[in-house]
């Protein structure tokens, strides 16, 4: 079968280089029973990619399933997956065969691999290396033949670099990995899906198909699509039912299209990777924080040595102007500098005296000076974690489901936080 009819069949539409390598992969390894790791961002399609693998194997005639591991709680998925016995556990009324006893012979596919617990990591592994598995509450080995596919949004191999995902399991699953490229890397793609789906949901609600001026399409391609293709298809349905009329201008698409957000995390210099303990955004902002901390400490310690020897005020002085207050807005010359409350100055009244009249900051003598005492804060990762976990909770009354969508972690994973940090509803 060649690629084309494989994209008619399972309706993919594009040709970008980067997606027609990935269909070849996909083609190439469906005759054979090894293991595949499909890669990319949500929303790409990768379900549509094992469905693929499958129904050109020599398994088409046999079951497939899709199991998501981040929608299954951490207590249950080792019941779902490998079953249990009756009375294994509270509410274990019957015994219960599990995935990979009810789909031997076909395919599992394990969306969000990354999400799975270290102990399901170790069954499973035992189940690829083997063919083995034991129901929850069993002692008799039990054989499958069963061909895994996953995917997974997250790298892997950074997870397995904090102990979050077993090296060894990754090893296993990649086996032939596939990456499916984001809209944003297709962009070339971007115009042929639009006017896909535009004519799809025009026919769904009986309307004309919308039409795009010259502006409107440079809008959508060059716009990022972090929601991939699944965000492309919901903004032609919302265009298709809420626009007036079928002729969409660059002004009429800028009120469908998210306001693009101004991203105030650190970035990287060219050529660097995020790696090791910085390899994700919440720790390179706990990284910021800290070098922030440390440079204002640097400075109350550099205005208690002035303080001790007035002959560096003319010094300090300069330096404050010219160094510390362009670090939080831009002064003209004829107006005092206003440091704000909080900062070194704000935070100790009695150190610097400013006024109108004398727009430098003059020192105050030793005298007048309070004690300074440094406070060191808490810059425990867990700490701020299970702080943050609890502003979510208080913030979405208590719901689990809007307080992970808000932290940015399945409800799974929130479940378990709760557990870990003890933390009372």
């Amino acid at each position: 079968m060649d690629l084309q009819s494989i994209k008619n069949r399972f309706g993919i539409i594009g040709n970008s280089p980067a997606l027609n390598h990935a269909l070849n992969t996909a083609v190439q390894v469906a005759g054979t029973d090894l293991t595949v790791l499909i890669v990319g961002e949500s929303g790409v399609g990768k379900e549509v990619f094992s469905q693929i693998i499958h129904s050109l194997s020599a398994r088409k005639h046999n079951s497939f399933i899709a199991v998501n591991c981040g929608a299954i709680p951490e207590g249950t998925i080792d019941s779902e997956l490998f079953g249990h016995e009756k009375g294994s556990f509270t509410g274990a009324v019957d015994s219960r065969k599990g995935y990979f006893e009810t789909v031997s012979g076909g395919t599992i596919f394990m969306d969000e691999i990354g999400e799975m617990p270290l102990g399901t990591q170790a069954r499973l592994l035992r189940v690829l290396e083997t063919g083995e598995f034991i129901r929850v509450g069993s002692s008799k080995v039990q054989k499958t033949d069963v061909r895994v596919i996953a995917a997974t949004n997250r790298e892997l191999l950074e997870f397995t670099q904090k102990g979050r995902f077993r090296e060894d399991l990754y090893y296993r699953l990649s086996t032939v990995p596939i990456r499916v490229p984001s809209l944003r890397d297709r962009k070339e793609d971007i115009l042929l899906l639009f006017r896909k789906f535009a004519v799809d949901f025009a026919e769904r609600y009986k309307t004309a198909p919308v039409q795009l001026d010259e502006e409107a399409k440079q809008m959508l391609i060059h716009y990022p699509w972090p929601g991939n293709v699944r965000e492309l298809k919901n903004i032609a349905e919302q265009i298709s039912v809420l626009s007036p009329n079928p002729q969409i201008t660059g002004k009429e698409m800028r009120a469908f299209l998210p306001e693009k957000k101004e991203n105030r995390f650190p970035v990287l210099a060219a050529g660097h990777t995020p790696q090791g303990e910085f390899a994700n955004e919440r720790e390179i902002l706990y990284k910021l924080f800290f070098d922030m901390k440390k440079d204002v400490t640097e400075l109350k310690k550099m205005f208690l040595e002035i303080l001790q020897n007035p002959s560096l005020a003319g010094t300090a002085a300069n330096y404050t102007k010219e160094s510390i207050l362009n670090d939080f807005t831009t002064i003209p010359d004829n107006q005092a500098p206003v440091i704000p409350a909080g900062s070194v100055a704000g935070s100790h009244p009695n150190l610097l005296s400013v006024t109108p009249s004398n727009p430098h900051p003059v020192l105050l003598s030793n005298d007048e000076i309070q004690q300074h005492e440094e406070i060191e804060e808490s810059l425990n990762i867990m700490d701020k974690e299970k702080e943050l976990i609890i502003k979510a909770l208080k913030k979405h009354k208590g719901k689990r489901k809007d307080a992970s969508m808000d932290l940015g972690i399945s409800e799974r994973t929130l479940y378990r936080k709760l557990k870990e940090y003890d933390i009372d509803e």
